[in-house]
């Protein structure tokens, strides 16, 4: 067999991504992964992500969003699996907060379909929701989630059916560049050559990357699940999918917590998460505790109730793993040192609903060294020394 165009390692949910539009452009790519397709070690796994375009964290995520809506509905009808539900978003905040400003400040400049709600409007339009009485929502119809796991399957399914060659249970051990140009990388199985590399290993990059000193911590996070009390007038129905939004809350002296409707069954429960609620793990993302004590779970049903009230008993807690940057945007684009080389990482929680086109950037770095996309925020040049920031869009 000839030796791959392009190694992508890691076939989470970036990887997968890569792998199947460099495949679907006729490269031909070797994905190389250290678990089993679409698994539970990493980041990429709890059933749901929250996928949404007025965008808090920044409106100059806004084209990118677009861009991946696009293609999350093309990954829809490529695969025939159901993998989107727009069931409508809440931002809930306090009038100055982030969450509120930031939202509103993303859908005015782009225009995007929003309404503001007071708590009144929140309580009388959602009535699962208690927000403090001085809160303030942004409304966004176009908002919803999607699953994960089926949508790395989905990617992995496609990039296999147009030719990749994915492996598993194969962890990459290092990788070098060669003085001639060209790649290597080293697995516990092999040695593989080839022209430019994809390096998306998720919670794994920071050893991957070690060389580069980038500033990437891993941080532990516990995903929730929680039965509803159900009344006469709140059934289980008023918190499925076609009556419950997703949803992020901020308040005063509260940690930032996020949450989906019922969507697996009655059985499912109301997930629940807290973000960046978790503990920094010091060494590497092989060391990550997956344990979940008793306390966690009551710490964040009290908070839960805060908001729905009617947060019952826990069901299940998984854990699962951000990876951070200092500014909590990506590091994506060329390596510094080896242009031959794509680097994404460091999406700090909030970026699996950028997978679709995360994937197209990637394939567009590894073809052609630069893509149409506007990355220049997430140029990995920003954290070192001597490199000016301003210059980051020529990269592009």
């Amino acid at each position: 067999m000839p030796d791959p165009d392009v190694i992508v390692v890691g076939l989470g949910s970036m990887g997968a991504a890569a792998a199947n539009e460099l495949a679907g452009r006729g490269v031909r790519v070797l994905g190389l992964e250290a678990f089993w397709p679409a698994h539970d070690q990493g980041s990429g796994h709890g059933a749901s992500r929250i996928i949404r375009q007025s965008y808090f964290e920044g409106a100059d995520y806004v084209p990118l969003l677009r861009s991946a809506y696009a293609g999350w509905r093309r990954l829809q009808e490529e695969s025939k699996i159901n993998l989107i539900t727009l069931c409508g978003g809440l931002y809930i905040g306090n009038a100055d907060g982030p969450i509120f400003t930031g939202a509103l400040a993303a859908a005015q400049k782009w225009g995007l379909p929003h309404e503001v709600l007071d708590a009144s409007a929140i309580r009388t339009g959602f009535p699962t929701f208690a927000p403090a009485e001085d809160a303030l929502a942004v409304w966004e119809q176009n908002a919803g989630f999607v699953r994960p796991e089926a949508a790395i399957r989905a990617n992995l399914d496609l990039a296999r059916a147009r030719g990749a060659d994915l492996r598993f249970a194969e962890p990459v051990l290092g990788w070098s560049v060669g003085r001639g140009g060209g790649v290597r990388v080293t697995t516990r199985r092999d040695s593989y050559a080839a022209d430019r590399l994809v390096l998306a290993a998720g919670a794994w990059m920071p050893v991957l990357l070690a060389d580069l000193g980038l500033p990437l911590v891993v941080q532990r996070q516990v995903m929730y699940w929680f039965e509803p009390q159900v009344t006469e007038a709140l059934p289980h129905r008023a918190y499925a999918a076609d009556h419950h939004p997703v949803y992020i809350e901020e308040r005063h002296d509260d940690q930032q917590i996020y949450g989906f409707p019922m969507h697996e069954g009655v059985d499912g429960g109301m997930k629940i998460g807290v973000h960046r609620a978790g503990n920094l793990i010091e060494t590497t993302a092989d060391d990550l505790d997956r344990t979940i004590a008793a306390a966690e779970i009551n710490s964040v049903q009290q908070r839960m109730r805060r908001l729905v009230p009617a947060t019952g008993d826990p069901i299940k807690a998984k854990v699962c793993m951000y990876t951070m940057t200092p500014d909590e945007h990506f590091v994506l684009g060329a390596h510094p040192d080896h242009d031959q080389v794509s680097i994404a990482a460091g999406f700090s929680g909030h970026g699996f609903k950028f997978v679709p086109v995360i994937g197209e950037i990637l394939a567009d770095l590894a073809q052609h060294g630069h893509t149409g996309h506007p990355i220049g925020l997430f140029d990995p040049r920003r954290f070192l020394d001597g490199v000016d920031p301003a210059h980051s869009a020529e990269r592009e």
